[in-house]
């Protein structure tokens, strides 16, 4: 590490020499200040992880050439470690963050790894800002932890909402048993009740699952009572899952009652590649109709995502979602942050007031970052996701939106 960012202060020097230049002005920033990237690289959702990964590390070359511009006395650096979306591996990780004196976390993108930390980082002097967690469970005010998503009760309500409009009158729903995933069966559940729906929820399976025959069996016996009662153009099954969805796609596409209904999904398998990699899986989506919500990004603001949006695929071969390209936002909340104290990291409460301020009055590419009482983005609309097929190859298309 100490070498590292013996290269980096070298390589921020020359950039900053070069920078001021024309200006005969020679400024070496005093101080690096590490963000640190805490995403599945190699794990379950991988897609978002390793575009989140890209978002950042374009935002520190952004956010460098921007503090040299202004001789700013500090300078961002953005490391990222691979949590593979494994609650253990996360609380390894901010331990070892914490211990090497970092003040800032992007990441974890799930929310039971969230809730992993939660303890740690109350005990930490460390600014947690998660660009994908949706639990409702982890509402809590002036802890140390914000989330620049909305959280599972608005997408909840909004594909619920969609879905009642649609004529739909039985829903059920399954989930990963994870704070993420159950947060969103509920959410959706609730919402869909009191849009005047019947739901039938399946007991969440557990995260160590690999056999989804009993999954299968469960929701074929609640849709067979949901199509008795309302028809099977009425009734449908809302799936909150992340790559392990794939394991019951497959099932269920052998099956001619599964795959005569409508499915939905929730966020952790947007633009995910495991639904595209399996023709068994992409053929079933396609079939039943699949889509799935994922935080909108507004044709507002176009003209600022989508030149980041076109680098992160550059870097990646995937297009980002919203929820990679907050994590473009929240680093410059950080840089914007630092610049009130000077890059100084010293005072938390003075970092948490400073964040917030920041979040509350700026605009990122994605929108504004309002944040509400608890530190979760106030407001958002969803953009949803099927799978479309070209000759042999598929891919994820935008085929509606929450709000139309």
């Amino acid at each position: 590490m100490k070498k590292i960012l013996a290269l980096l202060i070298a390589f921020l020097a020359i950039i900053t020499f070069q920078a001021c230049k024309k200006n005969h002005t020679y400024y070496v920033p005093s101080k690096i200040v590490d963000v640190r990237g805490l995403f599945s690289l190699t794990g379950n959702w991988s897609s978002l992880g390793v575009t989140s990964s890209a978002a950042i590390q374009l935002a520190m070359e952004d956010i460098n050439k921007y503090l040299a511009k202004k001789n700013a006395g500090f300078r961002i650096a953005a490391s990222v470690s691979d949590t593979k979306l494994d609650v253990d591996i996360a609380k390894t990780l901010f331990n070892k963050a914490n211990s090497e004196k970092i003040h800032f976390i992007i990441g974890p993108q799930s929310s039971a790894e969230l809730a992993g930390l939660k303890p740690l980082s109350d005990a930490a002097n460390i600014i947690v800002v998660s660009q994908s967690s949706t639990a409702g469970s982890l509402a809590i005010a002036n802890d140390n932890i914000f989330r620049f998503c909305p959280s599972d009760k608005i997408e909840g309500a909004a594909i619920a909402n969609t879905i009642a409009k649609k004529g739909f009158k039985g829903l059920v729903t399954v989930a990963r048993d994870d704070a993420g995933n159950k947060g969103l069966q509920t959410s959706t559940g609730a919402a869909f009740t009191t849009d005047g729906g019947q739901v039938a929820a399946i007991d969440p399976y557990a995260t160590t699952t690999t056999d989804y025959a009993a999954v299968v069996a469960s929701i074929k016996t609640q849709l067979n009572t949901m199509i008795t009662t309302y028809g099977a153009d009425k009734a449908a099954i809302y799936l909150a899952s992340f790559d392990e969805g794939t394991e019951i796609f497959k099932l269920a596409a052998a099956d001619p009652v599964l795959s005569s209904v409508k499915w939905f999904g929730g966020d952790g398998v947007v633009l995910s590649t495991a639904f595209l990699n399996d023709p068994v899986v992409a053929d079933f989506v396609i079939k039943t109709g699949f889509f799935a919500p994922s935080f909108g990004l507004s044709a507002a603001t176009q003209d600022k995502w989508a030149p980041v949006a076109a680098r992160i695929k550059a870097k990646t071969g995937t297009d980002p979602d919203a929820f990679a390209l907050v994590a473009y936002d929240a680093m410059w909340t950080i840089a914007y942050t630092l610049e009130g104290t000077n890059g100084s990291t010293d005072d938390l409460a003075a970092l948490k007031a400073g964040f917030v301020a920041n979040a509350n009055k700026n605009t990122g590419i994605v929108g504004a970052e309002v944040l509400d009482e608890f530190g979760d983005r106030s407001n958002g609309t969803f953009d949803y996701f099927g799978i479309a097929k070209n000759g042999t190859s598929y891919s994820w298309q935008l085929v509606g939106k929450s709000d139309e």
